[in-house]
């Protein structure tokens, strides 16, 4: 093996550097392609945004805590202060969006899961920047968060599925059903649907056994129908009682693999030995464990394998020219498949990973003999980049099949490299991902006072922190969990270190991402290694930055809420040098400001919470009477549908995590005694949907606007544009559309109902504000009962009071009635209201004499660690006996990051 010994360029302060030069005509110069590359990388810094929970999973009525943290690459810029952060149910429909105010890149925040909004689900949490949305959402934070239900919830279920027939689209569902309480259901009558869509594939009845259980036939006419549907079941005990009701994915019903294989570098070379990775998914996309032999074409074995975790692993092959191989797998369930790999090819280069020390990385770029008598002296450049940053880059000729390469690991900060291969005209042709330890992560010590503790006890606790060797002052938010009551797997867990340095990295599915930073897990090296071979990076591509071809940017990154818009006369004509007054009641806020030369004005660092009323009032000019306000719009990234993590959708919530559903029980057994109690008094009826036959099928709106939201509001229409959350005016269609999917690029507009009755948009102008109820938005129609007659995407749903007699109206009333396109009312999406986690202290015996049922025993998202690298905190436990299980997340002013996980043992 030889070392490149042409001209390597280090970028950076460093400048470039040359090691030896040799004259070969390239068609593109190396260091014009550098220079073009570093357009890129020093102009468009990467953020990433992670979210701590105090927890795993919840149940509806808890609170739900979390703390925010931003990374970034690049100092040179005033990095985002706003983190957005979307819940989503397991369907897509968006349930709210929380605004996080970033102080030094950190911000906390909570959610209430309300009980009389929120159901039992798997819901998925999405956290990005502004400036994250100019780019993919494959790099958005998104982690599935399960929530079970005792308050609401009669029925308890557990599904499986049998599969016996591998090729057919059929299955089996076996259903066990309990009541609230876990008393089995036997004798009860069952009824259920398969729905693919609209359709519903199939339907039957049935009966509960002995053990609760019922078993469905599943069928459809291919697998992917049934895979796509799911399964509506309702168990009714006796006539008099309303039917129970429960719903299922499908995606599970048949058993599935998917193996792929991955020759590291992109290619099986003829006569060269390297290694090739494999992926085995199953149809659930986890890894399923398999192990197998490679054959030939004459069905002679040349390799053996296993996975090393995970469905993942790699073997050494040595691939011959003309030669074809196949896979021969077998599956923990006993079932067999066969697989083909790759084509083998003589006239390609690879880069490949050698090996890591303290110092260097060591590739190297091979190619077959033949290929190398045919070209020798061959060209190529090496580029390498980590977060954002292009640390290396070389041009290397080939004097053989094999050139070493050799990067030091001063200019790596710790993460993924990617170490592509290129051409002379600058094509990628093979690429390598490596995982690099360049330096230690943060050392996070914690320390209790003593190991053992009594319920209630007091708790002090020590944090110290070295970033190697050295103390710097920085943000980490800590949770403290009763363990025997909230248990969980480590390795599942989406940590700021697993975040930050890998599945923020990589596009697609990540599966237990702690697994490769656990210590006490012996293959984790290998298994990354292995992940590495088989995962995707596609940050940008090499072949736009050469071409220039930079991406187009639609957001900055945010300082603070801004609200902004356009001055116009009524004839259309900008007004400039206009002044206005922006107003916040509730904040005793009042801000003025004029606009420039095209009729724009900004208000720039507004700090209000959500659902606070912002007025915009014109009326300060000579013409008031004659200017219109046209507020700008909110815009927010398309939400990404069938997102590869919910593959950690929890099937059987119920049974999942049943040790925290019964204390769950025990703790809000207040609230769930309350809905045997019949209460009497009068009850204000609120219209909804359900009142009208044309749009009763419709499920729960995701917001609905009461009418005390529309004061000041004179011209329905123009007020529609900032009232309604999710919905986009097209001013050129005069349409309005769901947003999400609007800037996905769909043109559906949405449906309009009044009490009922589909109405279009010019007939919004005819309706009384005074007279509105209140106003509900669909942004989803999952069964499809409205858009399938009127073709539309999401409906907005207006009631109006019931009408009666009134004088005729005085002039000033009319006035009232007129447009103020001067003055303008909204509503927009302000920061999340600050709270505190309640930490009670038991001092003396009275304050003792409680239940304490608490799973979150001490969360603390605001820990400030000074230069003496030190924090002191202090706690008191819950009546829970066990194991509690500590846990600190954070980062320093340097960025590096580091997680800390201890346990000590209580009783009584």
């Amino acid at each position: 093996m030889k070392y490149i010994k042409l001209l390597t360029f280090t970028m950076g302060v460093c400048g470039i550097q040359h090691v030896y030069a040799q004259t070969t005509e390239a068609t593109l110069p190396v260091n014009t392609i550098v220079e073009r590359v570093q357009k890129y990388f020093q102009v468009y810094p990467v953020e990433k945004v992670h979210l701590h929970f105090d927890k795993p999973y919840y149940a509806v009525g808890d609170t739900l805590w979390f703390n925010t943290y931003l990374s970034r690459n690049l100092a040179e810029y005033d990095p985002s202060k706003i983190a957005y952060v979307e819940v989503l149910n397991s369907r897509d429909s968006l349930i709210q969006t929380l605004k996080i105010p970033l102080d030094k890149g950190v911000g906390n925040g909570f959610l209430v899961l309300d009980p009389q909004y929120l159901t039992q689900e798997n819901y998925r949490f999405r956290a990005y920047t502004k400036w994250m949305s100019n780019f993919s959402t494959d790099y958005f934070f998104n982690k599935i968060v399960p929530v079970g239900d005792v308050i609401n919830k009669k029925l308890v279920t557990e599904i499986s599925f049998v599969n016996n027939d591998q090729s057919a689209a059929k299955s089996q569902a076996i259903i066990q059903f309990r009541d609230a309480m876990g008393k089995l259901l036997i004798n009860s009558k069952v009824n259920w649907s398969l729905i693919s869509g609209w359709e519903t594939i199939s339907d039957g009845k049935g009966e509960t056994d002995a053990m609760g259980k019922v078993t469905v036939n599943l069928s459809a006419k291919d697998r992917e129908i049934l895979k796509k549907s799911f399964l509506q079941v309702s168990l009714q005990q006796n006539k008099n009682e309303k039917p129970l009701t429960s719903t299922f994915s499908m995606k599970n019903s048949l058993w599935d693999v998917d193996v792929q294989f991955f020759p590291e570098g992109g290619d099986l070379l003829a006569g060269v030995a390297k290694n090739v990775a494999f992926k085995a998914v199953s149809s659930e996309g986890k890894g399923v464990s398999v192990k197998g032999n490679i054959v030939d074409s004459k069905g002679k074995q040349v390799a053996e394998f296993s996975d090393a975790g995970l469905g993942m692993g790699y073997f050494n092959l040595l691939p011959l020219a003309n030669e074809k191989y196949e896979a021969v797998l077998k599956f923990s369930n006993g079932q067999e498949r066969k697989f083909k790999l790759p084509e083998v090819t003589q006239n390609k280069a690879n880069v490949v990973f050698i090996k890591q020390d303290e110092t260097n990385v060591n590739m190297a770029i091979v190619t077959s003999e033949e290929n190398f008598a045919k070209q020798p002296n061959q060209s190529y450049y090496v580029l390498v980049q980590s977060n954002g940053h292009l640390v290396y880059a070389a041009q290397a000729n080939m004097k053989g099949a094999t050139a070493m390469i050799v990067i030091p690991k001063e200019r790596l900060p710790n993460g993924i490299a990617q170490v592509s291969l290129l051409s002379t005209s600058g094509k990628v042709i093979s690429e390598r991902l490596v995982f690099v330890n360049s330096e230690k992560l943060l050392d996070i010590n914690l320390a209790v006072n003593k190991q053992q503790y009594k319920a209630k006890e007091k708790v002090n606790l020590k944090l110290s922190v070295l970033n190697n060797g050295q103390k710097y002052p920085g943000s980490y938010s800590i949770s403290v969990i009763d363990e025997s009551k909230v248990p969980y797997d480590d390795n599942q867990d989406l940590s700021i270190v697993s975040n930050f340095l890998l599945t923020s990295d990589l596009k697609g599915y990540v599966e237990s991402p702690n697994f490769y930073f656990n210590e006490k897990n012996a293959d984790k090296d290998k298994a990354l290694n292995a992940l590495l071979m088989t995962q995707g990076f596609r940050r940008f591509e090499y072949q736009d930055l050469i071409n220039e071809k930079l991406p187009v940017l639609s957001f900055m990154p945010e300082q603070g809420i801004e609200i902004a818009g356009t001055l116009r006369l009524n004839t259309g004509r900008a007004v400039p040098n206009g002044g206005l007054l922006l107003s916040i009641p509730s904040k005793s806020i009042r801000k003025d400001t004029y606009t420039d030369a095209k009729g724009r004005f900004v208000f720039k660092d507004l700090v209000f919470s959500d659902s606070s009323k912002v007025t915009v009032n014109a009326r300060g000019n000579d013409n008031y009477r004659s200017l219109v306000i046209n507020m700008d719009q909110s815009y927010y990234p398309e939400i990404d549908k069938n997102n590869a993590y919910k593959n950690n959708f929890v099937l059987n919530i119920d049974k999942t995590i049943a040790p925290y559903l019964e204390n769950s029980k025990k703790e809000y057994r207040k609230s769930i005694l309350l809905d045997e109690v019949a209460i009497t008094g009068v009850q204000k009826k609120v219209i909804t949907n359900k009142d009208f036959p044309s749009i009763s099928g419709l499920s729960m709106p995701e917001h609905r606007i009461e009418a005390d939201r529309l004061a000041g509001c004179n011209v329905l229409t123009m007020c529609l544009t900032t009232l309604l959350t999710g919905i986009t005016y097209d001013s050129q269609t005069q349409k309005y559309y769901v947003t999400r999917d609007y800037n996905g690029g769909s043109r559906v507009p949405v449906q309009f109902f009044l009490n009922g009755m589909a109405i279009d948009e010019p007939g919004l102008n005819g309706i009384n504000v005074i007279d509105i109820e209140g106003i509900e938005i669909f942004l989803k129609d999952d069964l499809g009962t409205v858009s399938r007659m009127y073709q539309n995407n999401g409906v907005v749903s207006i009631y109006t009071k019931k009408v009666e007699k009134k004088p005729r109206m005085s002039l000033t009333e009319i006035e009232k009635l007129l447009p103020k396109s001067n003055v303008i009312d909204l509503f927009p999406l302000g920061y999340i209201k600050e709270r505190k986690f309640y930490q009670p202290k038991y001092e003396t015996a009275e304050s003792k004499a409680v239940n304490d049922l608490r799973t979150t025993i001490y969360w603390n998202p605001k820990v400030e660690v000074t230069e003496t690298g030190e924090a002191a905190l202090e706690f008191y436990n819950a009546d829970g006996n066990g194991q509690y299980k500590i846990i600190v997340e954070g980062m320093d002013q340097t960025g590096n990051v580091g997680r800390k996980v201890i346990r000590y043992q209580v009783s009584q």
